[in-house]
């Protein structure tokens, strides 16, 4: 009878496992279907899969989305789960690099516009910089923002900062990254 009670245990518990790891499934389907075609093309999936997301994406009825998000739940009970996984943490990891950059950005064009002679800095920073044109831009930012006009020239010194640094042109600065980085300024990325 004992021997019974446990079997009995192990089958709830491979029960509830196998739930989990359906949920699993389904969640980790439900997060393919939240990127674009360009950004799948560097998961490694099969073709229904693939052709069952692409398919997803055209569908605006939330009854049918429904019914293509238990179709792809299904789909992934026979996919190798490994390489999507890392894939799609490849994908994230180079997203949340990316905001950090912004922020880096957007902290030194702050710094800059609060002090001229970062100026210095951003010349060390990006050898290839017109610093003329650096310190105009930064002129008529100041300008904007005391006259409440649209900020032109703001949003030029983040495009100069970034195609700069996208460039190739920065070299590493022990100043570059400040010292409050982990502070979080979202919702202005390049504005």
């Amino acid at each position: 009878m004992h021997k019974h009670e446990e079997s009995e245990d192990s089958y709830f518990v491979s029960k509830s496992q196998k739930k989990r790891d359906m949920d699993a499934l389904q969640d980790l389907g439900k997060k393919l279907t939240e990127y674009g075609p360009a950004r799948l093309k560097k998961v490694p999936m099969s073709d229904n899969l693939r052709e069952a997301l692409v398919e997803m994406a055209r569908l605006t009825a939330n009854g049918a989305r429904a019914r293509q998000l238990q179709y792809i739940g299904k789909l992934m009970r026979s996919e190798e789960i490994g390489p999507i996984q890392a894939a799609l943490d490849v994908i994230e990891g180079k997203s949340h690099a990316e905001v950090a950059r912004m922020h880096r950005l957007e902290k030194l064009r702050e710094r800059f516009l609060e002090d001229e002679t970062m100026l210095t800095e951003i010349g060390n920073l990006y050898p290839a910089a017109d610093l003329h044109r650096m310190r105009q831009l930064r002129r008529n930012a100041i300008k904007e923002r005391s006259e409440n006009k649209p900020p032109k020239a703001y949003r030029e010194i983040f495009q100069i900062l970034r195609e700069m640094e996208e460039g190739g042109v920065a070299t590493e600065h022990p100043h570059h990254h400040s010292e409050d980085e982990g502070h979080d300024h979202a919702g202005h990325h390049g504005e």
